[in-house]
């Protein structure tokens, strides 16, 4: 037999209970679009992530109905992060963010295994409950876990609820890269403050111009790689030398050094060799002797660095024109003679500055002639490397120092010469591989009168 049509109210009733139904999905999906609102909002306004990440746990349990929700923050290597972790309600998370604080967590957090252990250290904390959780990440890296979770009788995760906290974790994990990015640009910031405050240190300590000396021409140029580099030149005055009755001219110290290495350690072992050099040529001795006593100064604190010093060594005397010199396995400087238009290289044998105790420098010395040069340089010119990968070399800068000569420029023109050819030679919008140095001694080509004792 057919069943009865349906009496008039119970269809009343039934359609009253499905439009209250329909209103109540309603309001519940205008609630969870208000809720992930605000937490979009609060994503893109916040300044303190920990205020950001309190709301977390809350918006979670509310959209899908759960008591409760955990957020387990991990640290970029891998910790547990328990500053940022958060728990709601708020009754409850302090106590559990200190259990959980208290769990003994494996280290690698982030890797897959470890997030196993983690959920399985997570449920025996809560104990028979309805749990569910799901991953932090950002950028293909994990940044934390979120649990919601309630007791175990009706409550149940469907694919919406899934959808709602997975959602919420990734506005998570957007928020805590954001975080990671602004404090790697903060510290970035805050190292080039540091690095242009040494660079500006270090600029001090090299000689802001060339001192007057009689007789000669000096230019010098020193263009650090990064902004604070290993290079080093000087002018000192060494200590008046007295002669029977009569106190001597001045000898002057003409100094071309390189710690092996570049950056702020370079740096740093320059500046400290800097002033243990300039105490040593107050001595007065020989450039020999000068080298061997820097060696012996210096052999601790290079061999802590586990770095090593090229250093020339040279001291001139105005009234003679004669150049003594030392070289601790420095480029040996480049004598451009007048004369027969031939360059000449000024080397002596010696060993690297650190590298073993007690080790003999020889002495040398050379007479300059009217419009002879010498150029002293470090190895950041000589091995620059070209547009096809060439290495500058010395030979190349023999020849363009010939050319400057030849055309009769000044030391400064000379200097200016030999860098705009390196320029070219690397390429005008790259960027030197280390830090090159150059100075340039040129003998005034006019007749020179010997000073007379006054």
């Amino acid at each position: 037999m057919p069943l009865p049509p349906p009496r008039p109210h119970q269809a009343l009733t039934a359609s009253a209970s499905l439009r209250q139904l329909l209103d109540s999905l309603s309001r519940e999906q205008r609630r969870n679009q208000e809720l992930l609102a605000s937490l979009g909002f609060a994503l893109r306004s916040f300044t303190n992530l920990n205020r950001f990440l309190e709301l977390v746990p809350l918006v979670s349990s509310r959209l899908v109905g759960a008591e409760a929700s955990l957020l387990v923050v991990f640290h970029p290597d891998g910790r547990l992060w328990r500053e940022h972790t958060q728990a709601s309600p708020a009754p409850r998370s302090g106590e559990l963010v200190r259990l959980l604080g208290e769990l003994d967590l494996p280290a690698g957090l982030a890797e897959e295994e470890e997030v196993s252990q983690l959920d399985l250290q997570v449920r025996r904390l809560l104990g028979e409950v309805q749990l569910f959780g799901t991953s932090v990440v950002a950028r293909n890296r994990a940044r934390g876990r979120l649990y919601v979770f309630g007791s175990a009788e009706g409550l149940t995760w469907s694919d919406v609820h899934r959808r709602h906290v997975q959602l919420v974790a990734d506005l998570t994990g957007v928020a805590i890269e954001t975080e990671m990015l602004q404090e790697d640009r903060r510290r970035h910031e805050r190292l080039d403050r540091q690095l242009n405050t040494g660079a500006e240190i270090q600029a001090q300590l090299l000689p802001d111009h060339c001192p007057v000396i009689e007789g000669v021409e000096l230019a010098a140029r020193c263009r650090p790689a990064f902004e604070v580099g290993g290079d080093y030149y000087d002018f000192i005055p060494t200590r008046p030398q007295l002669s029977g009755r009569r106190r001597e001219t001045s000898r002057w110290a003409l100094v071309m050094g390189d710690v092996m290495g570049k950056g702020v350690p370079a740096g740093l072992l320059m500046t400290l060799l800097r002033g243990m050099l300039r105490a040593e040529v107050l001595s007065g001795h020989a450039p020999d002797r000068i080298l061997h006593d820097l060696n012996e100064l210096a052999q601790e604190d290079l061999a802590h660095s586990h770095r090593f010093v090229t250093l020339f060594y040279s001291d001139f005397d105005p009234r003679s024109r004669v150049l003594r010199y030392a070289n601790a396995a420095h480029n040996p400087p480049l004598l451009w003679r007048h004369q027969r238009h031939g360059v000449e290289r000024l080397d002596a044998p010696g060993l690297l500055i650190g590298l073993q105790p007690e080790a003999q420098y020889g002495c040398e010395r050379v007479l300059l002639e009217p419009g002879d040069v010498v150029l002293y340089y470090t190895d950041g010119v000589s091995e620059a490397l070209g547009l096809t990968g060439e290495r500058f070399e010395e030979e190349r800068l023999q020849r363009h120092l010939g050319e400057a000569c030849r055309a009769g420029k000044s030391a400064q023109g000379v200097l200016d010469a030999l860098f705009e050819r390196l320029d070219r030679f690397v390429g005008a919008d790259r960027q030197l591989s280390d830090d090159a140095s150059m100075v340039v001694l040129k003998v005034r080509e006019e007749v020179m009168l010997p000073t007379l004792p006054g």
